[in-house]
């Protein structure tokens, strides 16, 4: 048996999440897969969805569905304001200071183009550097880069241990330069687990003077995030990640860049007059959303928020770090299995490779089996570039995840083992 990495504790037995009634919020987890009880751990990539937010995408399209915003018959009035209602909801989860500083996107992708385009496009300039970090989802490189490739500005990445814990000196040394115009980090890796220091890193450029961006994809769910103590400046997540629907996404953002910031499209419902000689935009956070958005989506994004809000956060996380625990016990009793990610401070995600086996058959084999993961480079192919490996096998957990189902998972792999024997 390999040693049990640093990060791991004990399980606490009487700690553990009565999950009953949680599980029973969610249709989807009674469905059986190949004939077994389906075991879904691919939760970085999408968290399923509870009947509270089913309902109120389909309450909204049965019983009130209109466009928002430039109706004035009830149908209408009745969208904009559980449309708005979610704004609202959304400040008060990441305690913003204002509505204002909530922008509706698509998604995190979106949100972190919507910076790097308005933002970016209109700060950066040749020779400038932007500084993220070598663990970052491809969503939070590929921006930086169309825009280095505009701008003629730098792209620069502080490096991290084999322990996929970010080396914080180097990270400091990059932004000493002087001229680096946006820090953008992960708060948690997709592909690692780890849990960066970001209060820390957004202390340290602004020290400098330099804004900072964090792609909260991976930490919504998962830790309570306050932006007024962070004191970052932009903030961005996804609905589908936090038990919400997929094509909705949010942008925090601090209210006086937002406002200096041109538009990230043109489009209706962004102006507040149009002439053919010009354009006057409308005020903030319309000003970025152009076009008829996803209003159902935004809304069951709301009662997402109410779901998680009421089961409370530090619950999640509590009964999530046990999971944790217990899962790396369990897989490192494997022969052959290797954990990729090892941070003392670390998410309840488990990457890891069966030496000899490649992870897309890993992940074959245990679908039969009703167990659902992820296998390949996460939209994070540098992170495999620095470990040399071309993949590998995710295993990741949600509220409604059981003890039960990781041992399901490490029966399904002694399976695997057996097959390659």
């Amino acid at each position: 048996m390999s040693a049990l990495p640093a990060f791991t504790n004990a399980p606490a037995e009487n700690t553990e999440l009565d999950l009953t009634g949680i599980r029973a919020d969610f249709p989807i987890l009674r469905q059986r897969i190949h004939g077994k009880p389906l075991v879904y751990l691919d939760n970085a990539a999408s968290v399923q969805k509870p009947k509270v937010v089913i309902d109120a995408i389909s309450e909204c399209y049965s019983s009130y569905y209109a466009n928002i915003h430039r109706g004035v018959h009830l149908l209408s009035e009745r969208s904009t304001m559980a449309y708005e209602r979610t704004r609202e909801k959304v400040r008060a989860f990441l305690n913003a200071a204002s509505i204002q500083e909530i922008i509706f996107t698509r998604g995190t992708t979106e949100s972190i183009n919507l910076v790097a385009s308005s933002f970016g496009g209109s700060t950066v300039k040749a020779g400038d550097e932007i500084v993220i970090t070598g663990m970052e989802h491809h969503s939070n490189i590929v921006p930086w880069q169309l825009l280095c490739e505009r701008t003629g500005a730098v792209l620069k990445a502080a490096p991290f241990t084999d322990a996929g814990e970010l080396i914080l000196e180097e990270y400091e040394r990059l932004l000493n330069s002087g001229r680096v115009k946006l820090a953008a980090f992960v708060h948690i890796s997709n592909a690692l687990g780890t849990i960066n220091p970001v209060k820390t890193m957004v202390d340290l450029a602004r020290a400098r003077s330099i804004p900072t961006l964090i792609d909260g994809a991976q930490s919504v769910a998962h830790l309570t995030v306050d932006v007024r103590d962070l004191d970052c400046d932009f903030y961005a997540f996804s609905g589908h990640k936090i038990y919400g629907p997929s094509g909705v996404g949010v942008l925090y953002g601090k209210q006086s860049l937002l406002e200096a910031m041109p538009p990230y499209q043109g489009g209706g419902d962004m102006i507040s007059l149009v002439t053919f000689e010009k354009t006057e935009y409308a005020d903030l956070p319309n000003k970025f959303e152009a076009g008829t958005p996803n209003i159902a989506g935004v809304i069951g994004l709301g009662a997402a928020l109410d779901w998680l809000s009421a089961l409370g956060l530090d619950t999640v996380a509590a009964h999530e770090r046990l999971l944790l625990d217990y899962a790396t016990a369990q897989l490192l009793e494997i022969p052959g299995l290797s954990i990729m990610g090892t941070a003392q401070q670390k998410a309840a995600l488990v990457a890891f490779t069966l030496q000899g086996i490649h992870p897309h058959d890993i992940g074959t084999i245990l679908d039969r089996e009703g167990v659902a993961i992820r296998a390949g480079h996460h939209c994070a192919q540098p992170v495999m570039q620095r470990y040399g490996v071309p993949a590998t096998a995710r295993a990741s957990f949600a509220v409604y995840n059981t003890r039960d189902e990781v041992d399901a998972l490490v029966k399904a792999l002694w399976k695997v083992k057996e097959l390659f024997a």
